[in-house]
């Protein structure tokens, strides 16, 4: 057999790993949660959007929510303020808020662009909209970091709304607390909240790390699949730390609320949702449920 037939045979051969997983998923609900270098570098985000528009169209419901932190810090340090980071959170003041909204929705709007321009119809939400993210004030440990907010409603029928009606949501992390203050929302946090609320059945985040370590030093520690008594261990025993431990309690909190599997995925690799989704194997680490087995499409 000539190399270029044996080329597409392995085509095929794809396609059909993929089958098993196009058919559980079909009509599922999938968050994804878009931040890191992937949203920066042009190439990743074209791949990014091209996974997401592809999960769509072989019939998932997927939706985005979308950071924007590295281009927040940008404007900040261009219109000569400072970035403030308190445990690892920003500080958002008054005038930090007014910009990093502005920053969001221009972000928002190119996201949507990318998805009209492969042919699938997209929405940009921001939390505002319809009161879809309600939030309270949140604090750091106690302290003040100003308008950050802590998700404490979700409208989910904006969003059931427009799957019913075949549109991609993209929605921004900015939402109003009871008096209609605006707030900005850690992006993880959004999307967790999303997740629960609608019940879905992947929350994909995709990172600048490759998964989840045993020994951040040592990368041939990658943990391919943990359940969530493993992942409160690794906790426990100082394994895990910085960014990675409100990621992991977000990811348990989402699937004790009733997501059926959280995925930490590297951003940088292209069309890591793809691959990590629709493969035996997969390439980040994959959260479940105790007791319950990741790698079977049945």
């Amino acid at each position: 057999m000539d190399q270029s037939m044996q080329k597409y045979l392995d085509k095929a051969e794809v396609l059909i790993e993929a089958l098993p997983y196009i058919q559980r998923f079909n009509r599922k609900v999938i968050v994804v949660k878009y931040g890191g270098s992937a949203m920066v570098d042009e190439e990743l985000k074209k791949q990014v959007i091209e996974d997401v528009t592809l999960l769509k169209l072989v019939g998932f419901k997927p939706i985005i929510v979308h950071g924007g932190g590295k281009e927040i810090s940008r404007w900040v340090s261009k219109v000569g303020m400072e970035p403030k980071f308190i445990n690892g959170l920003r500080v958002t003041d008054e005038a930090t808020m007014e910009l990093a909204e502005m920053v969001l929705g221009k972000v928002n709007k190119e996201l949507v662009q990318l998805v009209q321009g492969l042919g699938v119809r997209a929405i940009g939400v921001s939390g505002k909209d319809g009161g879809l993210l309600k939030v309270t004030k949140k604090y750091s440990n106690g302290e003040d970091i100003g308008f950050v907010g802590e998700v404490t409603e979700v409208n989910a029928e904006i969003l059931r709304d427009l799957l019913e009606k075949d549109f991609l949501p993209i929605v921004c992390p900015v939402g109003m607390d009871e008096r209609f203050h605006t707030y900005n929302i850690n992006a993880d946090d959004a999307a967790c909240a999303i997740a629960r609320a609608m019940n879905a059945e992947k929350l994909a985040f995709l990172t600048d790390i490759e998964g989840v370590y045993k020994n951040p030093k040592d990368p041939e520690t990658l943990i391919s699949e943990l359940q969530i008594s493993e992942a409160r261990e690794l906790m426990a025993e100082g394994f895990i730390g910085g960014g990675m431990l409100p990621k992991l309690n977000n990811c348990i909190e989402a699937i004790e609320n009733g997501v059926s599997r959280v995925h930490i995925l590297d951003g940088r690799i292209a069309h890591c949702l793809l691959l990590e989704i629709f493969t035996n194997k997969g390439i980040g680490t994959a959260i479940l449920k105790d007791g319950e087995e990741m790698y079977s499409a049945g």
